[in-house]
């Protein structure tokens, strides 16, 4: 058979929704992510660090790897576009979720976006759950999931971003936990992860792990 490593963005978010769905169930996603540009590979970190270099020296850049100019911008689109509107990497985390939870009901909806960042990537995701689940409630199962740093703290600087928290390391880091204030069974979190561990070399250290360890 054949294992599958899931996209680099899926697998953050799963990691952190894992111990909500096992608990309350999830019956809806919503998620921006914010990727960063070594998601694509070196030749995009090289434009990235050569656009930034011109551009902090008044000269004018060139765009080959991305479709516009990536120092200083964001662009809503990652990957290829789909006939439905969404790009292949929005509906990769579609048909991942579905897979992973082994749930065809759960709806997702996502949109995908390139930063100007060099390591990690960041996701606001805001989810309904089946039954009602409290931001304290949250946070204790996050804080007791294997794989996940909970930093989650109402002041300056209590909040893991990628630069800060997630490049260079494995867990996924997940803060700014709150009931939404516009669904009863609302929550909102912010998730980091270094997407080239995690998302990548990682997770697949720990899928041939679980092989060896179950079925070798």
């Amino acid at each position: 058979g054949i294992i599958a490593n899931p996209n680099c963005s899926t697998i953050q978010m799963m990691v952190a929704l894992k111990p909500i769905y096992d608990a309350v169930g999830i019956t809806r996603v919503n998620v921006c992510t914010y990727q960063a540009v070594s998601g694509t590979g070196k030749p995009a970190m090289d434009e990235l660090a050569k656009q930034t270099a011109a551009l902090l020296n008044g000269r004018p850049v060139e765009s080959s790897v991305y479709p516009k100019q990536i120092a200083f911008n964001v662009l809503p689109h990652i990957d290829v576009f789909e006939d439905n509107g969404y790009t292949k990497e929005e509906m990769k985390m579609v048909w991942e979720t579905k897979k992973i939870m082994e749930d065809d009901n759960i709806a997702v909806n996502p949109t995908a976006v390139r930063v100007p960042v060099f390591y990690g990537h960041s996701e606001a995701i805001h989810i309904e759950t089946r039954d009602k689940l409290t931001a304290e409630d949250a946070r204790k199962l996050l804080a007791e999931f294997e794989g996940i740093e909970l930093l989650d703290n109402h002041v300056d600087g209590g909040y893991p971003t990628a630069v800060t928290e997630a490049s260079g390391t494995d867990p996924v880091y997940v803060g700014r936990v709150r009931e939404d204030i516009s669904h009863p069974n609302g929550l909102n979190l912010w998730v980091v992860a270094d997407n080239v561990r995690k998302g990548a070399a990682l997770n697949s250290v720990q899928i041939a792990e679980i092989l060896v360890e179950n079925y070798l």
